[in-house]
């Protein structure tokens, strides 16, 4: 009974069931009428959410495509602070972070699928590494109004990430950067499509 009454592992059952909530996918089908998981990327990120409902709404489009973006980035955000307040160590803050991104990318409650990654990423990045994760953001935004393609945005927007925080954190205060590679390698992971439509020149833009 001690493994549940741990607070290590409850923490991380608590992420990755947490991470796994598919947001875009709620908002989508209950203010839109619309199923995402069938329509555009397939995806329940806020791309595929903005994509889809705005053939039929804009307006409400760009609304639920923030609302999915801040819930997804919370999911492991919160986590990660009542993780914080409890105390625990940093390396099982780093577990929570990669549970909840895992969660999201391979949602429980969608069979194993799930999004790209890249909101709930940034959540737990932006508690763990938060100064590599504004630069990260900065060049997320800037990519995305000028290339206007989501995918490679957020790809350029983590590269940077990743390279900031090699220098302003090394070691992320457990001797390793690994942690932050894995949920950087999940994510890219989970774009291997949109690398393929990047390099043959078919990725569609966010216009």
């Amino acid at each position: 009974m001690d493994f549940f009454t741990n607070t290590n592992i409850l923490f991380f059952i608590a992420a990755y069931l947490i991470g796994s909530i598919p947001f875009g996918s709620i908002l989508a089908k209950t203010f839109a009428g619309v199923d995402i998981k069938t329509q555009g990327s397939k995806s329940i990120g806020a791309t595929n959410v903005l994509r889809v409902v705005k053939e039929t709404n804009p307006k409400l489009a760009k609304k639920l495509g923030i609302a999915t973006v801040l819930l997804d980035a919370l999911k492991g955000t919160l986590v990660l602070l009542f993780a914080m307040y409890y105390g625990v160590s940093d390396s099982t803050l780093w577990g929570i972070a990669i549970l909840a991104v895992l969660g999201h990318c391979y949602s429980i409650y969608l069979g194993l699928e799930g999004g790209k990654g890249v909101a709930t990423g940034l959540g737990v990045y932006l508690v763990l590494i938060p100064i590599p994760t504004l630069i990260g953001a900065v060049v997320w935004i800037v990519c995305a109004k000028v290339l206007k393609i989501s995918s490679l945005s957020s790809l350029l927007g983590l590269v940077a990430v990743v390279i900031s925080a090699s220098f302003l954190n090394n070691g992320l205060n457990v001797g390793s950067n690994v942690p932050m590679y894995i949920i950087a390698f999940i994510i890219i992971y989970k774009h291997i499509p949109n690398i393929i439509r990047i390099i043959k020149g078919e990725e569609k833009k966010v216009i």
